[in-house]
């Protein structure tokens, strides 16, 4: 009896000691656990602040890209097709009196003769050339009008006046070749406008730019009734682009005296399979200011002989063989004034 108690004790001893050990171990791995989870919980939060630090200094640096990027809205955008200061039709008055620093006073905005809209990039650069003699009062009107006319188009725009000195006869189509040739010197131009110094633009709405097609801006003028001289007219004030009037070799250096350049600038035209387009009537408008017929500057009775050769004439006719001697280049503050002398007339073959 007294063993069985004994053994029995011992027993209990026994799973108290087992539950005891149990039970530490369960504590041990607890704590073990929970320990762990805190390593690993505070590695994870070490993680992910890495993890920010990174992210924050790479949208940090890409901030920093796009800011030195410049954004669409940064850039200046290209001026509307259609300038909104035009003015429209408008009746021209020319004083008498008036005196080149009253025009240059008038356009502050152009230096040597050249002009560019500060609000937008303009849709093209286009050179006005304009062949002179003995024209002093003319010039002065037109540039007094045309250059408020350009700046309302939001053009960038240089003018050139292209004189001849000398005493041989005026040759209208040389001096232009002249001009394009001096102009692209300086600028690479998209547009050229062949522009006599008689015609004042009437309306802003004629738009002094080229277009696909070589573009006669001249439908009609004071002097006719505002309605084309004739069916082909193609004088006055044409627009080429520099790739058409390449392609037509220019004009024809051989017309000394008045008439005929501009016939034969349109079936130059007409040869290369282009064809001559126009504004609307009610625009294409000009006033000419009125003169008598230039000393020097004679009818041309050589003209239509000159036109029937064209086509055999065109390819060694024009700004390949166009020469001239440079007198001076002058940056004047409304123009530039290119003077050439074409001292020898040759003979018509």
């Amino acid at each position: 009896m007294a063993l069985s108690l004994y053994v029995f004790h011992l027993f209990y001893k026994f799973k108290v000691l087992v539950l005891v050990t149990l039970c530490l171990m369960v504590l041990w791995a607890t704590f073990s656990y929970f320990v762990d989870s805190r390593h690993e919980i505070s590695k994870a939060k070490s993680m992910v602040e890495d993890f920010r630090k990174v992210t924050s200094l790479e949208d940090s640096q890409k901030e920093e890209e796009i800011e030195s990027v410049p954004t669409v809205k940064s850039l200046q955008g290209h001026c509307p097709a259609l300038s909104p200061y035009l003015r429209g039709a408008s009746k021209l008055t020319f004083k008498a009196t008036l005196t080149l620093e009253e025009v240059q006073k008038e356009n502050p905005q152009v230096v040597k003769g050249r002009y560019h809209p500060t609000e937008c990039s303009a849709l093209q650069h286009v050179a006005i050339l304009i062949p002179h003699r003995n024209r002093e009062k003319h010039l002065l009107y037109l540039l007094e009008h045309l250059h408020p006319f350009l700046q309302r188009q939001q053009l960038d725009y240089g003018i050139y006046v292209i004189h001849q000195a000398g005493s041989t006869k005026f040759n209208r189509a040389k001096l232009l070749n002249v001009g394009y040739l001096e102009a692209l010197k300086e600028a690479n131009w998209d547009c050229f406008i062949f522009h006599d110094v008689d015609l004042v633009p009437e309306n802003d709405f004629n738009i002094y730019m080229c277009d696909r097609q070589p573009k006669h801006l001249v439908v009609g003028r004071n002097n006719t009734g505002y309605r084309l001289r004739y069916r082909g007219y193609f004088g006055g004030v044409t627009a080429l682009t520099r790739d058409q009037f390449s392609k037509v070799n220019g004009f024809s250096n051989k017309y000394w005296g008045w008439g005929g350049e501009d016939d034969d600038l349109r079936i130059r035209v007409e040869m290369q399979k282009m064809r001559v387009v126009r504004p609307s009537a009610d625009v294409a408008r000009y006033t000419m200011i009125f003169h008598k017929r230039d000393h020097g500057n004679e009818e041309n009775g050589e003209r239509m002989k000159l036109l029937r050769q064209v086509s055999r004439t065109w390819k060694t006719d024009g700004l390949n063989s166009c020469s001239y001697k440079l007198l001076s280049v002058e940056h004047n503050p409304l123009y530039v004034n290119i003077t050439v002398d074409f001292s020898t007339q040759p003979k018509i073959s």
